[in-house]
């Protein structure tokens, strides 16, 4: 269908043409009707050029940077607003149900890679950013947050390739009802919770996803397939019930639905909180000289730690204010507002750190396996299939320091294998309503 220009163009050839007839006053007619369109065509097309090029050239919105992030809503929206107030920007934050994050956004990050809508990617465990760094959906940068930090920013817990960071540690733990046990009663390790005498009364989040997936992917790389799989094998047998999320299980365990169950620290500190009869143990270590067999023979190392991290989007619509709002997030005022939360997030820096110590895990025993020799970088291919080849990462560690847990880059080369265990023992997950 022609444009507006393009019928003015024609009806300005046709009374053109029409001066060559004959008749003087037809011809003065046409010589005025023809100056008219022509003043209209020459101001049409002006004005639709100047249009085009105010909209090509019109910069993003300054006043607004995207955040996707698999944080708890409540502790989400509290730093939000700092950042808000502080800096005059509105953010607009996605986020994703409680039975998926952090896998649902991470794919959607991945998915919007060539046309990214996020400017920065703040997630609850660290897979998700080890695979969008691999994926170059995160891109290389520093945060002035880190000359906060003497010595800088622990090694283990900064990306290799300086994509993300990480910080807000929490732990993986084993939460009890206290009206049935203490911390001296309850069960300490994965493999007690297997046993029959716990049959029917022990829950977890489904193992795709969250921090229950991290922590199935850290037990292969650690421990291996199979042993791993003993352990899901032994707890599908004894009635494990699945839930859709962390704080799904705690409350169940407050209900008096089941009686113990994997989960993180922050959903029992926020159960104590509301006054529901929940307590926690952190797993503990085997002896340096103790042999585990039986039908499940899966080794204990300790707590599982697992911080948050933090990234910005490879060519997200607002770079200043995304930079700006990575570095509000990895900022002492942050830090602060995460330990003091319910959350009782475990800091970094050494003056919110003492005050954590009270309630963090004991310093671990033994010293930590060796890493292997060199950086070795893990290909797309090597992530999603399991392979040994590294990707950027760091150290799942207790406090700040090293752990016996494995580094990033083999908890993200084992967590297809991992997924691929869970499925096998429990069944796929239903599709997210």
């Amino acid at each position: 269908m022609p444009t507006r220009a393009e019928r003015l163009k024609d009806r300005f050839i046709e009374l053109r043409a029409r001066l060559r007839e004959p008749g003087s006053f037809q011809r003065t007619v046409v010589a005025a009707c023809l100056t008219l369109l022509g003043v209209a065509v020459v101001a049409l097309i002006v004005l639709t050029v100047s249009q085009s090029r105010r909209t090509a050239a019109a910069p993003p919105p300054r006043n607004e940077v995207v955040l996707y992030s698999s944080i708890d809503e409540p502790l989400l929206r509290d730093v939000v607003g700092a950042f808000e107030a502080s800096s005059g920007v509105k953010v607009k934050v996605v986020t994703d149900t409680e039975a998926t994050k952090t896998f649902g956004l991470v794919q959607r990050l991945a998915d919007e890679r060539a046309g990214p809508r996020a400017d920065v990617w703040w997630g609850s465990e660290p897979m998700g950013s080890v695979r969008l760094a691999i994926e170059g959906v995160l891109e290389p940068m520093t945060s002035r947050a880190e000359a906060d930090l003497v010595g800088g920013w622990p090694r283990h817990l900064r990306g290799r390739d300086l994509a993300w960071y990480g910080h807000a540690l929490r732990a993986r733990v084993i939460a009890f009802n206290s009206n049935l046990y203490t911390r001296t009663s309850a069960p300490r390790t994965l493999r007690d919770l297997a046993d029959a005498r716990f049959a029917g009364r022990v829950g977890m989040a489904r193992p795709q996803f969250g921090t229950m997936r991290t922590h199935l992917s850290a037990l292969v790389a650690a421990h291996g397939p199979e042993p791993t799989r003993q352990w899901l094998q032994a707890m599908r047998d004894r009635g494990v019930r699945l839930y859709d999320g962390n704080a799904s299980v705690v409350r169940a365990i407050a209900q008096g639905e089941i009686d113990l169950g994997l989960t993180d620290t922050d959903d029992v500190w926020a159960a104590q909180r509301e006054g529901w009869p929940v307590d926690l143990v952190f797993e503990a270590e085997d002896a340096p000289t103790a042999r585990v067999a039986g039908a499940v023979a899966l080794p204990s190392i300790g707590a599982l730690v697992v911080p948050c991290t933090v990234g910005k989007v490879r060519g997200g619509p607002n770079p200043t204010m995304g930079k700006a709002l990575v570095d509000f997030l990895l900022s002492a005022d942050v830090e602060r507002m995460l330990t003091q939360s319910d959350w009782r997030a475990y800091p970094l820096r050494a003056e919110l750190a003492s005050e954590s110590e009270k309630w963090w895990i004991p310093p671990p025993k033994g010293p930590r396996p060796a890493a292997p020799a060199g950086p070795v970088r893990l290909t797309r291919e090597g992530a999603k299939g399991g392979g040994r080849e590294a990707a950027p990462g760091g150290t799942l560690s207790p406090g700040v320091g090293e752990s016996k847990w494995p580094e990033f880059w083999a908890v993200a080369a084992a967590a297809a294998q991992a997924s691929r265990l869970a499925d096998e023992v429990f069944g796929p997950p239903a599709p997210p309503r």
